[in-house]
C-alpha cells in the first residue's frame, strides 16, 4: 500500500543520511546530519509516521548510489522511482527537468524556467521548488545555481556551504572572485 512509509538511516563518507519510501517510490531523502539521531529527527519531521524498515531493492540501489556519491564517485539517480504525489504539477515538472542535470554539470534557475516554457520571472518559482525538494540529491537541486553561475541558496543542513561541498565532489569549484582593482602600493 502506497500510504505505508518506511525509513532507513545509513552511513556515508559525508555522514549519516536518511531515506523514506513507500510502495510507489522514495518519498523523502535527508542529506547528512551531524549524527544519526539528528538525521533521523530531520527526516521524520518531513516523513511523520514512517517506521524503520528493510529497504526493497530500489531503495537499496539508491542507498548504494548515495554512498558512492559521498565517496566522490559518479552516481546516477535518474532511475530511482519517486513518489511526488504531494507536489503540484509545476514543481513536479521542475523536478523532472532538474533530474536531467548530470553529474559534474550545473544549470540555473532561469535556464530551468526557460526549459519549461516559462519566462524569466518563473526563475523564482523554480527556486521555490528547489527549496522544497523532498529528495535532495536524488533530485539534484545542488546543481541548480543562481544567475551568473553564483551558488545561490540551499535549504539543506549547512546551507550554501554544503552545496559547494557537494559540487566539489563532482569536480565543480567556485574560485573566489578576482579583485576588481589591483593595488599599486600607494
Amino acid at each position: 500500500m502506497a500510504d505505508s512509509s518506511s525509513y532507513l538511516i545509513f552511513e556515508t563518507a559525508g555522514g549519516p543520511c536518511g531515506i523514506a519510501w513507500n510502495a510507489a517510490g522514495v518519498t523523502r531523502f535527508q542529506l547528512p546530519g551531524e549524527d544519526a539521531e539528528t538525521t533521523r529527527r530531520l527526516l521524520l519531521r518531513r516523513a511523520p509516521g514512517a517506521a524503520p524498515g528493510e529497504p526493497p531493492q530500489f531503495v537499496a540501489a539508491a542507498v548504494e548510489a548515495v554512498q558512492r556519491y559521498f565517496a566522490g564517485e559518479p552516481a546516477d539517480f535518474s532511475a530511482v522511482p519517486l513518489d511526488l504525489s504531494g507536489q503540484d504539477d509545476f514543481f513536479r515538472a521542475v523536478y523532472a527537468a532538474a533530474r536531467k542535470v548530470p553529474w559534474g554539470r550545473t544549470t540555473t534557475y532561469g535556464a530551468l524556467a526557460r526549459e519549461l516554457g516559462a519566462g524569466p520571472e518563473a526563475a523564482r518559482d523554480v527556486g521555490q521548488a528547489m527549496a522544497k525538494n523532498p529528495v535532495a540529491l536524488i533530485i539534484p537541486c545542488h546543481r541548480v545555481l543562481a544567475a551568473g553561475g553564483k551558488v545561490g541558496g540551499f535549504s539543506a543542513p549547512g546551507g550554501a556551504t554544503s552545496k559547494v561541498r557537494m559540487l566539489a565532489l563532482e569536480g565543480i569549484s567556485f574560485a573566489p572572485p578576482a579583485p576588481a582593482q589591483q593595488s599599486f602600493g600607494f
